[in-house]
């Protein structure tokens, strides 16, 4: 072997030990904050965004079984009162504390700009279900059905176009919490 090819290789090795040991010491240093009101490191919305698609893969194409009514809609407000409202707050009420303190911020799924109604629907089901990594989204695979995650894809996909009883039945949700928080 030339001795040329020797140094070359040994020159990537001693780069790449370089590389290793350079990150050990930024991250032994503080280099990478781990309070929730720091902001995202360089590239880290970027990856983060990056696995989230490759993990979701083909869910998009996924349709909900269930039939776009009242009944399913209103179960679904049911489910989101009980599990999601903590942190994805309800409409017309202030964003909830809990999700004040979050890194990411969990998105107000009932307000203009945070909405998910232009998600496909298998990709806000696939979240319901799933849940995603280091972002505080937990999945509620295990805790909910089938049918009662789909519900809550129903309702937050349509949240920019509730029927007058859904509708209702939100305003009624938003005044007991406000009620409550008296």
């Amino acid at each position: 072997m030339p001795s040329w090819l020797c140094w070359f290789a040994l020159g990537i090795v001693a780069a790449f030990a370089g590389l290793g040991g350079g990150a050990y010491l930024f991250v032994r240093a503080g280099g990478v904050p781990m309070e929730t009101s720091a902001k995202p490191l360089p590239l880290e919305q970027t990856v983060a965004r990056l696995a989230l698609r490759a993990s979701i893969g083909d869910a998009a194409d996924e349709k909900s079984p269930l039939p776009v009514d009242d009944a399913n809609m209103l179960a679904g407000l049911d489910q989101y009162r009980e599990h999601c409202a903590v942190c994805h707050g309800i409409p017309g009420r202030p964003r909830p504390a809990i999700s004040r303190g979050m890194f990411p911020h969990p998105p107000q799924l009932f307000e203009k700009g945070d909405m998910v109604t232009g998600d496909p629907e298998g990709i806000t089901y696939w979240k319901v279900t799933h849940g995603i990594r280091l972002s505080g989204m937990p999945g509620f695979g295990g805790a909910l059905s089938d049918t009662q995650r789909w519900q809550v894809t129903m309702l937050v996909a349509r949240a920019d176009r509730p029927s007058p009883a859904v509708r209702a039945a939100l305003a009624t949700v938003a005044g007991d919490v406000g009620k409550a928080s008296r």
